[in-house]
Formats: C-alpha cells, sequence, structure tokens
C-alpha cells in the first residue's frame, strides 16, 4: 500500500465520533509515528470532534449537521469545514491510503462508494451498505481495483481465517453471536424492556443502534448478508451459533472438514488495527486472551422462534435484490422508535415484519432503485410506529 513521502499511512475516519471512530483514533493515538490523519467526519457532536480535530491535526473535517458545522467554524477550526449534501462524499474521496467507514446506518452507503471511486482502500464497520448494495459494493470495489477489508470483529475474523486459502475451498463460515443481553430469556419476558437495558451487552463496548440490534440478534442477521458479498458465499453457507463467551470471533470450515477459529478478547481495537496495517502486522501492546483462564467454550444454535429478527434477516438473504435494504430501513426505523421510546422492544420485529409484508423486493436492482426501497420501507415502517395502539 502506498504511503506519503513522511512514510505515514494517510487515513481518513468517517464516524470519528463513534464507538468505532473514538476506538481507531485510540489506535492512531498509541501509533503516532504509522497514521496521518488526513480527514474525519461527524454529524453532530461538535464538542468532541473539536477536540479530535486539537489533537490529531486532520486538514478535512465533514459536518452532515449543517448547525453543528457552524458551530465548529465559529471555533475556528485549523482545518476545512465541510458540511451541506456530499459533504460525506467530498472526504471521502479525498486522496489516502485507506478509509476507515465507522459511520452507522444506510448513510454510509454513499460516502463507501465514492472513497472506492477514489481508490482509495476502504476498511469498513458499518455493515449497513453491504446489507443495503453489497452486490453494488463489490462491483465497485472491483472495477476500481479497490481492496475491501472489513472491521466487523466476525467478519475480520473470517478475512484472517480465510487469508492463504483457497476460497473455493470454503465450505461454510460459522458466525458467533453472544446472543445479547436476553440470551436464555423466553420472548414474553422481554415486554418490558427498557432501552438502558437493550443497550448494556454483556461481552462488546458498541453504541446504542449495535447494541440494541444484538439484543434482537438482528446484528447477527444483517452479518449474514454483509458476509455473503464479502466472501462470495451463499447464504445456505453462512451459519450463526451462539457463544456467549465472545471469545471465538468466528470460525472458517473448509471443504476437507477442517476448522479455523479466530479467537480474541473483545476490544475492537484489534480488527481495526489489523484492517489500517494490513498486510503487515505491526507489534501491539493491548490485552491478550490468557488461554489459561479460559473455563469454557459453549455453543449453541440459535432460536428463530424467540428471537424472530434473526429469521427475517435470514429470509431477506434468501430473497435478495431490495429485501436486505427493506429490511434494514424497516429495523432502522423500529430501534430509533425503541430507543426514543415510542415503542415498546417487541414492537421491534412486529415492524420489520410487518414492512417485509408489505414491501414487494426488486431483483437486481441499481443504486437509485435500492435508495427507492429504502424510503419506501422507512415510511411504511415509521406509520406503523405511529398507528400502534400498544
Amino acid at each position: 500500500m502506498a504511503s506519503n513521502p513522511g512514510g505515514k499511512r494517510r487515513i481518513s475516519i468517517l464516524g470519528a465520533t463513534g464507538s468505532i471512530g473514538r476506538s481507531a483514533l485510540r489506535v492512531v493515538r498509541h501509533y503516532s509515528d504509522l497514521f496521518d490523519v488526513v480527514a474525519l467526519s461527524a454529524h453532530a457532536n461538535v464538542d468532541l470532534l473539536a477536540e479530535q480535530i486539537r489533537e490529531f491535526r486532520p486538514r478535512h473535517v465533514a459536518v452532515s449537521d449543517s448547525a453543528a458545522a457552524t458551530r465548529l467554524r465559529a471555533l475556528d477550526p485549523p482545518c476545512t469545514v465541510h458540511t451541506g449534501e456530499g459533504c460525506l462524499d467530498t472526504v471521502a474521496g479525498l486522496n489516502v491510503d485507506v478509509v476507515l467507514c465507522a459511520m452507522v446506518g444506510a448513510v454510509g452507503l454513499r460516502p463507501l462508494l465514492a472513497a472506492i471511486e477514489a481508490g482509495n482502500r476502504v476498511a469498513v464497520a458499518n455493515k449497513e451498505p453491504f446489507v443495503m448494495a453489497g452486490r453494488l459494493v463489490m462491483e465497485h470495489a472491483k472495477r476500481h481495483g479497490v481492496e475491501v477489508l472489513p472491521v466487523d470483529s466476525e467478519h475480520n475474523a473470517i478475512f484472517q481465517c480465510i487469508h492463504g486459502h483457497d476460497q473455493a475451498r470454503v465450505q461454510c463460515i460459522h458466525l458467533t453471536a453472544s446472543g445479547g443481553p436476553f440470551y436464555g430469556r423466553r420472548r414474553d419476558s422481554l415486554a418490558g424492556v427498557t432501552p438502558e437495558q437493550a443497550t448494556q451487552h454483556p461481552t462488546w463496548d458498541m453504541g446504542a443502534k449495535i447494541s440494541v440490534d444484538s439484543a434482537t440478534l438482528m446484528n447477527k442477521g444483517l452479518e449474514i448478508v454483509e458476509a455473503m458479498w464479502l466472501f462470495d458465499l451463499p447464504p445456505n453457507r453462512i451459519d450463526v451459533v451462539i457463544h456467549p463467551q465472545s471469545t471465538i470471533h468466528s470460525l472458517v470450515e473448509f471443504t476437507d472438514g477442517n476448522i479455523l477459529a479466530h479467537l480474541g478478547v473483545t476490544d475492537m481495537k484489534f480488527p481495526i488495527l489489523f484492517a489500517l496495517t494490513y498486510p503487515e502486522r505491526v507489534e501491539s501492546p493491548m490485552a491478550r486472551l490468557d488461554l489459561t483462564r479460559l473455563k469454557a467454550l459453549t455453543f449453541a444454535a440459535p432460536d428463530f422462534r424467540e428471537f424472530p429478527c434473526l429469521a427475517y434477516a435470514r429470509a431477506a438473504a434468501e430473497t435478495g435484490g431490495t429485501a436486505p435494504a427493506i429490511l434494514n430501513a424497516a429495523n432502522e426505523v423500529a430501534v430509533a422508535a425503541f430507543c426514543q421510546g415510542r415503542i415498546p422492544f417487541l414492537a421491534i420485529s412486529e415492524v420489520v415484519r410487518g414492512v417485509m409484508e408489505t414491501c414487494e423486493a426488486v431483483q437486481d436492482p441499481g443504486l437509485e432503485t435500492i435508495f427507492a426501497a429504502d424510503a419506501d420501507a422507512r415510511e411504511k415502517a415509521e406509520t406503523l410506529v405511529t398507528t400502534r395502539t400498544v
């Protein structure tokens, strides 16, 4: 991978104030001799972004909320502040070595495509662009000769296990899931769950939306779709297994029956560091996994009846076309409504199911068709949210 004359790898971080973005900047802080931060982006968290600007000295920042951008400009930061429609695409398209895509939700799709079109290697932490338009993303990357590196812990684990092997010899990949905070509980016991409870993930420190998706197991369903496109596998060769300890981050089973597993501590800085420095491996002072302290590694099949979102996601993956985009849009609206206290926890899956039943999937969609399906699903989801009587 090319680097600038100073020998540092030039990076841009989209979603710098989110959970993954903050972890990435902790990595950069420790390896300041390796990385040069060219650009950062945020939605509206100007206070944190201003601190990041002071420390990491990017030349460009994008703030998608115009009022927040005005507040940032008032602080006279030593960088160019981009805002308005297309601002994320602008910073994603700057000439760098790696663009870390860490924005949550569908909003990350266009900037990801812009980064690829600019010829930048992309390290992708947000799964929604692959769920919405995985075929288009991978075709775009192939057309522009761009490497796509997964940062999501499960897909990063699979990437490392497959690396150096003939991918045609992959029989199946096994995505591990902690089960979230409600693993082992019956569905009827979750009616009164609060957003605070749903975001208390047992093993990972994640943002609110991803934590709620983990609690419903939708997160694992979205990862099935992401894995299809990243590793060119049909959904029937992608398995989900509950692994509460979160020690094994995923497994790859080969045609000869051998299975390779990736083990590690639950710290997103490891896959971030791997993606930012690939294909090299650098020494890390981070906490290591102590195998002698492992008491048990357990596995179980997921219960699709108790956690129906996983079943809906698998059905969307098998249907293909715009079905995953419809699923993702409905889920984003439902999760936001739950976090705002507008619907109960169990209604998340009800909203998703209702939208999936009323929106017809279009096969082989182009980008605009995907965005149209996304918009239609969001509108229908919002209608279901606002018309609920309980």
